[in-house]
């Protein structure tokens, strides 16, 4: 706590009040219907500065000196507008009202301001922007939406609330970085996650494939997904929204924002609410009914009970915007708090009754952004979190179940029976005393408190060319508590580990800003701490100390090269790690995980060659193209354990059933691939996309230890999708039924070729292929206030699994209504 509070004042200390005469402008670019024109460019030409609205409309100039200058508006919308300002105080704002073009005679307008998408996608990185504009409005989680985006495919065992991991062109696992406005959202604790964020709080969401970015820079190497939340503070609103579908699932989640533009005066506050009982039907070749010989029968259809799921929470912020001492400057509280059955282990063979997780989270943040600090192109952004969580499991329920036979009119579980006695009866297993439902009886407390600092000062050297220097500090501190054992109920283990990591990143732009470079390097410090206790003499604890320090180093570029209009060449490369984290060493009861304090440190070498083009051949139509190409070569990478033993005949549950599995390092791996996305528009109204990865991800070590040869070698790394495709439609129509409206018609799918679930190739553990098609509408009333929308996912009911064949969702129904209760600046 003292290094983190040493940090923090250090961060802050870089904090002051700039004088200057010069004042920010803002405003909203309207028609005369009252629509918004997003996408329109706003232009001081005198200053050379402009800027694009967003989907509101809505547009802000920083730091304009005083004095009267000329906007100039214009968009394939509306007709040119130009009007005349005067800046001479430090908020001011100008609402512009265009008017709309005649269709039939639209103008093209050159846009020659990028939006912050293609920024992005043109940088050199190998990322691609989700916007939620749409998302936000229908009955889709982050993850679902995550799910679609190319290369990305999200590992989840079961349904709401299951343990999730991401998977980027086969990298999985600690490798990837999950981030939250560029925090680790792992720091907010398991019941805030990409599950409970509703789209509508989300901005927008980045993927990154390989190389990171600098104020990412950390301990990963396989990419990172940053999922920004919704800053725009032009327009005070209160935004609602409610949805209801399949297995008594219902969302609600609420937000607000208020920002008083004579002092900048800004508070943020969102809350929401998801349950669900997930107990949707099981009916495919990993769903299976234990008979009393323990022989198995496969494709038993059954309905998954004892699997519900909730989650509430809330995020509060107070601070200021677009003041001169300050960009940005908000104080943060997040409160969270989910409960979550767990259903059966990491394999569907055996079900249980009676083992849950609760989980709570508190947490504390500071943000701190600003542009010209102390001297024009000095720029510093402050985030820091700190976080106090409590994670409870119990399992103490000692009988042995089944699930429902097929044909049973009863879904809820059976007990299971025990082969024939001397008598020749069958009876259900009796009690075992001090048992649970996966081994021991379990009753456990373990908090977590998490300090995570992270500080980037950049500085504008010269027109183009950027250098900054980039620190993390995150020190986890982990306490495990048996609570089922009163009389050891002192005996606590007590966990500890501390990062830091340093990068300086060098950015330049060349060619009249064609050619973009990217160079960075960093190092990292990892310090480990275990304090356990062994025995107890006299009332006093005696502890086994066991401490670790590891340090590395790595580097890496980027390249992006505009060769042709709208047309990028892109590359990046690194050699870089990834430290063993938290869960990985300590383990995670509640996620079936186990130690492994003896896990290795992963290195990876990363290359990837990609390019973009966009074109538009007439007015109505506009195409855009990618395509990227990697091959990543790891060492001691860290992937989760599976079955390696040999297949015996009529016992293929015994490897099939696994309950619990942990971490581990396989020596030398390499993946090559290539992913692929066209996104074709016809009229703004026409969108459609389809995209592909495909990679190989192989076992590497040609010899085991003994010097034979390995019978794994050149093999799938099992347990990962490898090719993927994704596939939708969007149309809409305007006017339909009520003049102004809007009605927005979807269709997707989605398709994972068949994987092995763990090494051994047959066919009782190969997870088959999936398609899936989902169906959606959404219509948005003339006012613009109210949306409903309703969602048909996989509605052909096509068998859908993921993680060691656990089987999700089949056919399902959902319903949601958006409401702006306000919108002060209409």
């Amino acid at each position: 706590m003292k290094q983190f509070l040493l940090s923090l004042l250090f961060a802050v200390a870089f904090i002051s009040i700039v004088h200057a005469q010069s004042g920010n402008i803002s405003g909203k670019v309207t028609m005369e219907n009252k629509e918004p024109v997003a996408g329109a460019v706003v232009n001081i030409k005198t200053l050379n500065k402009q800027t694009l609205t967003d989907e509101k409309g809505s547009y802000s100039f920083k730091n304009i000196p005083f004095g009267s200058y000329t906007l100039e508006i214009g968009s394939m919308e509306i007709v040119t507008k130009k009007q005349k300002i005067e800046v001479n105080k430090t908020q001011n704002i100008f609402n512009i009202s265009a008017k709309a073009k005649d269709n039939s005679v639209l103008n093209e307008v050159a846009v020659t301001g990028k939006t912050e998408k293609k920024k992005m996608e043109t940088s050199g990185f190998a990322v691609s922007v989700i916007e939620t504009k749409e998302a936000s409005l229908r009955n889709l989680t982050t993850n679902e939406l995550l799910d679609r985006s190319v290369g990305v495919r999200v590992r989840q065992n079961g349904g709401e609330g299951s343990p999730i991991e991401y998977n980027l062109n086969g990298m999985s696992g600690s490798t990837i970085g999950i981030f939250l406005d560029g925090i680790e959202i792992s720091t907010y604790g398991s019941s805030f996650n990409l599950n409970n964020i509703p789209p509508a709080m989300i901005e927008r969401i980045e993927v990154y494939k390989g190389v990171l970015p600098s104020h990412l820079s950390g301990n990963y190497i396989g990419g990172a997904i940053n999922v920004i939340l919704k800053k725009d503070a032009s327009a005070n609103n209160i935004t609602a929204s409610a949805s209801y579908g399949s297995f008594n699932t219902y969302r609600a989640d609420l937000g607000g924002l208020y920002r008083n533009p004579r002092n900048g005066l800004t508070v943020r506050a969102s809350g929401f609410y998801s349950h669900s009982d997930n107990n949707y039907e099981m009916w495919g070749k990993f769903s299976k009914y234990t008979l009393p010989t323990s022989r198995v029968v496969r494709y038993n259809r059954t309905r998954r009970p004892n699997d519900e799921f909730r989650s509430v929470g809330g995020r509060f912020e107070f601070g200021f915007t677009d003041v001169k001492w300050a960009d940005q400057f908000f104080v943060g509280y997040n409160v969270s708090d989910s409960y979550k059955e767990i259903p059966h282990g990491l394999t569907m063979t055996k079900p249980y009754f009676g083992r849950f997780n609760e989980y709570q989270a508190h947490v504390v943040s500071l943000n701190y952004n600003k542009k010209n600090l102390w001297l024009k192109g000095l720029s510093l952004n402050v985030n820091a979190v700190h976080s106090m969580r409590s994670t409870y499991l119990q399992d103490t329920v000692s009988r042995k179940y089944n699930w429902s036979k097929d044909g049973s009119d009863n879904y809820d579980l059976e007990l299971l029976l025990a082969p024939p006695n001397a008598a020749g009866e069958v009876k259900p297993y009796p009690y075992e005393p001090g048992k649970g439902q996966q081994g021991d009886a379990v009753m456990s407390n373990i908090d977590r408190t998490i300090s995570n600092i992270r500080s980037n000062l950049a500085y504008e050297l010269f027109a183009g060319h950027r250098v900054s220097l980039n620190h993390k500090f995150e020190r986890s501190n982990r306490d495990d508590q048996d609570l089922l054992n009163p009389a050891r109920s002192r005996w606590i283990t007590q966990n500890r580990i501390s990062t830091n990591i340093w990068a300086m990143n060098y950015e330049a732009s060349l060619l009249n800003g064609k050619l973009l470079t990217n160079i960075f390097g960093k190092y990292a410090i990892y310090n480990t701490e275990q304090k356990s206790p062994i025995a107890e003499n006299a009332g006093q604890l005696i502890y086994e100390n066991v401490n670790s320090s590891r340090d590395n180093k790595g580097f890496g570029g980027t390249l992006s090269y505009e060769a042709i209009d709208n047309g990028f060449l892109i590359f990046s490369a690194e050699k870089s790690f990834v430290m063993p984290t938290d869960r990985q060493v300590y383990g995670e009861p509640e996620n079936n995980l186990l130690p492994n304090p003896d896990i290795l440190p992963e290195l990876a070498i990363n290359y990837n060659l990609g390019a973009r083009y966009g074109f538009q051949p007439s007015k109505k139509h506009r195409l855009n193209l990618y395509g990227n190409l990697f091959w990543r070569n790891g060492y001691d990478k860290i992937i989760q354990q599976t079955r390696t033993d040999e297949v015996v005949a009529g016992r293929e549950n015994q490897i099939e059933d696994i309950q619990v599995t942990q971490f581990v390092n396989l020596s030398k791996t390499q993946s090559i691939g290539f992913e692929a996305e066209l996104n074709y528009i016809y009229d703004n109204k026409l969108n459609a996309m389809l995209n592909f990865s495909k990679f190989n991800s192989l076992f590497k070590v040609k010899t085991d230890e003994r010097g034979n040869p390995h019978s794994l070698y050149d093999k799938q790394i099992p347990n990962e999708p490898f090719f993927t495709v994704n596939a939708n439609v969007q149309y809409r129509l305007n006017n339909v039924f009520l003049k102004k409206s809007s009605l927005n018609i979807y269709y997707n799918a989605g398709y994972v070729a068949p994987f092995s679930t763990i090494w051994i190739e047959s066919e009782w553990f190969t997870t088959p292929t999936q398609l899936a098609h989902d169906l959606g509408a959404s219509y948005r009333f003339p006012s613009g206030k109210l949306v409903a929308s309703f969602d048909a996912k996989n509605v052909l009911n096509a068998e859908i699994y993921d993680n060691f064949g656990v089987q999700k969702p089949g056919r399902a129904f959902y319903i949601k209504l958006n409401y702006t209760i306000n919108n002060f600046n209409k």
